[in-house]
């Protein structure tokens, strides 16, 4: 029988320290041979070019950070500089500090939604332990394409998920606030905070009859969508750029190149994987989220590449999720 000290003592390990050693592993056991951000003294030129401008919150937080850490290595003695040196630039170590602290932050909040309304095969412990972990290997394996934005995206994104599924239970309306803030917010890092909008739709819109449980939550999803469209239309106002939208289109090369037509399987074998695990209303909720989502797919096999298996996540991610959850209480299947 575990006691409230074995339960928090394991929460520690499982939630923040392992995360965070395989994290360490991916950004110092081997080398990405995709971005040489290791190699890189300060913020590149391209982070504050074309699409990537738009990411203010990430840019911001590379410089600042980079040099707060250079200050702060500077009043140590030379030998300490010397060692860190010896794996990557101080640019890179920043970028591995900003991107730990939100990928722990994520391993939380992941931890905190697989408590709200678990499956009977989660009311197991162990069994929500193995899942968590699972969702964790998927955040670490990405890291072959390390990058400034989206470690904090996909915190924002979680932490979206949790309210929104926080409202669906209560109808609380401080919850959907906090969620239109988070997806303000989430903006300014990436685009994918409109996938949040896809999930809260998912939650409500019945596909087979096209409409909603509660017509009200129209006037919902409309505030989740000006909390998206304001901050994205006023970041291209304020900062205008010859590309604004995507920097080429890749449609010929995603569905001809192998590496990435080995990135798409990876992304379908993921969502596979949840819808697989999911009773059939998880199923439906799968569906139903994944018919939302469709304009972003649609833009990640336009302008993305496969290859960058980090665009999936989010997906793979929410399928484990919904799977996950007990929607059995309110979807028929």
């Amino acid at each position: 029988m575990f006691t409230k000290l074995d339960e928090k003592r394991d929460g520690f390990l499982w939630i923040i320290i392992f995360p965070l050693l395989l994290f360490l592993i991916s950004y110092y056991g081997f080398e990405s041979s995709y971005v040489r951000l290791k190699s890189m003294e300060k913020a590149p030129d391209f982070m504050f070019s074309s699409v990537y401008a738009y990411r203010i919150i990430p840019n911001y937080l590379s410089v600042h950070v980079t040099e707060a850490f250079t200050a702060l290595v500077n009043t140590f003695p030379p030998f300490v500089k010397s060692f860190l040196l010896k794996s990557g630039t101080l640019f890179y170590h920043s970028i591995f500090l900003i991107n730990s602290l939100f990928f722990v932050l994520s391993s939380w909040i992941l931890d905190r939604i697989l408590r709200l309304e678990p499956t009977d095969l989660l009311a197991n412990g162990m069994v929500r332990r193995l899942i968590h972990l699972i969702c964790i290997f998927f955040l670490v394996i990405v890291q072959y394409v390390p990058t400034n934005c989206d470690s904090i995206a996909v915190f924002f994104y979680l932490g979206g998920i949790f309210f929104s599924l926080k409202y669906f239970k209560n109808r609380n309306s401080r919850d959907l606030i906090v969620l239109a803030i988070i997806i303000f917010i989430s903006t300014m890092v990436r685009e994918t905070a409109c996938l949040n909008i896809a999930f809260f739709a998912a939650l409500y819109i019945d596909l087979r009859m096209f409409k909603a449980v509660d017509y009200k939550v129209f006037k919902d999803i409309l505030l989740l969508v000006l909390a998206f469209v304001v901050p994205y239309a006023g970041l291209r106002i304020a900062i205008p750029q010859q590309a604004s939208f995507f920097e080429g289109i890749y449609l010929l090369k995603n569905f001809t190149s192998p590496y990435n037509l080995a990135g798409l399987l990876f992304g379908i074998a993921g969502i596979y994987f949840g819808y697989r695990m999911a009773d059939g209303a998880g199923k439906i909720m799968i569906k139903r989220y994944l018919f939302f989502s469709l304009p972003y797919l649609i833009m990640i096999a336009l302008v993305g590449l496969f290859w960058e298996t980090r665009l999936f996540i989010p997906l793979i991610l929410t399928a484990i999720i919904i799977a996950s959850y007990q929607f059995k209480k309110y979807c028929p299947q």
